[in-house]
């Protein structure tokens, strides 16, 4: 995407995802100001990240095609696999090129995924995500959301 990034990242222990983010952009941030020389210049990320829990489940694989489709939904590509810039698009690459990037899923791909990244998400589908998004709330059902909240002191 020209103006922002989507990750789904699984830490393994608590505080590894803020660790790894505040690493990635504070990196990317010193190299885009070294490449247009623009250091001193200002901000390139306008604040921290979002992020929200989501259960490993069809929950978990509605949030990917949100993810994979978001080239397709603002027009760049005609299919979300000719994004070079996606996962969906390494992912279908004959082997896994250098350096390898991604961990299995959770939960297994359906075998029919690359046309359902293709379809469009439901209104109700993408409204949901949004929120999650934006109020940084669980994306599952209500008795995982209920747990997850709980557990996580949310």
């Amino acid at each position: 995407m020209p103006n922002h990034w989507h990750l789904v990242l699984r830490p393994n222990q608590a505080g590894e995802m803020s660790h790894f983010l505040r690493w990635i952009t504070a990196t990317h941030t010193m190299r885009y100001h070294a490449h247009y020389h623009t250091s001193g210049e200002g901000h390139v990320y306008q604040g921290r990240f979002k992020s929200f829990p989501i259960q490993d489940d069809g929950h978990f694989l509605t949030v990917c095609r949100y993810v994979e489709r978001n080239a397709c939904r603002a027009q760049l590509v005609l299919r979300a696999e000719d994004w070079r810039w996606g996962s969906l698009w390494r992912w279908l690459q004959p082997t896994e090129p250098a350096p390898c990037l991604f961990s299995p899923w959770p939960i297994s791909r359906r075998s029919n995924w690359i046309e359902r990244v293709n379809e469009p998400l439901t209104d109700k589908e993408l409204a949901a995500i949004r929120r999650c998004a934006q109020r940084g709330t669980p994306h599952g059902d209500a008795t995982w959301i209920e747990s997850i909240v709980e557990r996580l002191g949310l």
